[in-house]
């Protein structure tokens, strides 16, 4: 039995509100954990949550310490003056951030295997709240992925949710990958770079082709390289309590990975194309910012060559929460290397910021919206990765 706000009770295998009084479900018969021992459950997760929370707060201070550093040095009086200059621009910026929501929200959708389905409008609304209580929780990244699919358990069962989001989660890996890739390749030819930057460069572009192969060989060969490295560890005793249950999610994970690859080979098109949406979006946002701030149309290789820098550093600082102070510093040495100046590329960072607490608080609102809270619902993430989700699979396949 699990909770979503206020004391609704929803059914773990079928997702629905319970309305028996006797422990079972009405809609779908199955049996449900007694309310008193879900809490119990609840407070498992206390001390690793705690330490990841000291862990974020520690990011957080020093990404913020980063940020005053940059901004001091940028000169703020001409950051300001940028940002003045901006003005209606920000309008066009959150609308192209709002369609980089929604296009990964559609990707999301095609994921589901049947007979599961998703709506957009649920998912949309989920990829949002989940975006955004992975900004606010010290260390989101272990909280936003999961939050997604607890929040739309009342429309599909909580595993298939999770392996939905961990299929669009490849996809927009690999399109990363290629993405970053490109961008490399378009600094190198593009720009006269001093030796240490040529050599990051090509260190760039050599590890994401490298991720790039291996990923489309592990799907393609079907290779289950992570719960047979859980099942060895396993063998030899190594945290044999965490594993007993832990490389089962993991095996069970992977086959529904694999099963979708087999299975749903028509969708790869359509969930490849909304992913490079979702990064032709981001070099607009790039264009539209530089275009507003400078008074002038700006290269769109600039701009594409900025977001392909501003996808690495969302995947190497994802802990950093809104990634404060590593994104001014990055864009700054990336608009200084284009002949920009650096203070562009950190008033384009901050426009960025601005833009993700603008949709924080969209989610936010939808999150009241429902009678929830960001705890529950953090709550809700970090039971949705705890060894229940054994249980869950087995009575989804039922």
């Amino acid at each position: 039995m699990a909770y979503l706000g206020g004391s609704m009770a929803i059914c773990e295998q079928c997702g629905r509100a319970l309305t028996a009084s006797d422990g079972t479900c009405a809609t779908c018969g199955a049996a449900q954990v007694r309310a008193g021992s879900e809490e119990p459950e609840r407070t498992r997760p206390a001390s690793s949550t705690r330490r990841l929370s000291v862990a974020g707060v520690a990011f957080a201070v020093a990404g913020l310490l980063l940020f005053v550093y940059v901004v001091w040095n940028a000169d703020v009086a001409k950051i300001y003056a940028d940002l003045r200059r901006l003005g209606a621009g920000f309008l066009v910026i959150l609308l192209l951030s709002g369609f980089r929501f929604a296009v990964r929200a559609l990707a999301w959708t095609l994921c589901f295997e049947a007979p599961h389905r998703l709506r957009f409008r649920d998912a949309f609304r989920a990829y949002l709240t989940g975006d955004a209580v992975g900004n606010i929780v010290p260390l989101g990244i272990v909280v936003s992925e999961p939050a997604k699919a607890a929040l739309v358990r009342e429309r599909v069962p909580l595993v298939a949710g999770l392996s939905a989001i961990a299929v669009e989660n490849i996809f927009y890996s690999l399109s990363v990958a290629l993405f970053v890739s490109s961008g490399a390749v378009a600094l190198l030819w593009s720009f006269e770079l001093s030796r240490v930057q040529r050599w990051v460069n090509i260190s760039v572009l050599l590890g994401t082709g490298a991720v790039l192969m291996f990923g489309f060989a592990m799907v393609a060969m079907q290779w289950k390289i992570l719960s047979g490295a859980l099942e060895r560890l396993y063998a030899r005793g190594v945290a044999r309590r965490l594993l007993e249950t832990g490389r089962v999610r993991v095996r069970s994970l992977e086959e529904r990975v694999y099963g979708f690859y087999r299975n749903n080979q028509r969708r790869f098109l359509p969930i490849l194309l909304l992913e490079a949406c979702f990064h032709a979006a981001g070099v607009a946002e790039a264009y539209v910012t530089l275009y507003f701030v400078n008074g002038e149309p700006p290269g769109l290789l600039a701009a594409f060559i900025l977001e392909s820098v501003n996808r690495v550093i969302n995947v190497v600082f994802k802990f950093v929460p809104l990634r404060v102070g590593v994104d001014e510093a990055g864009t700054g040495k990336t608009t200084q290397l284009l002949q920009l100046g650096a203070t562009v590329g950190v008033t384009l960072a901050i426009v960025r910021k601005a833009r993700m607490l603008c949709w924080t608080g969209v989610g936010v609102g939808l999150l009241v919206a429902r009678g929830l809270s960001v705890r529950e619902v953090a709550e809700q993430a970090a039971r949705a990765k705890s060894p229940k989700a054994k249980e869950l699979e087995m009575m989804s396949n039922r």
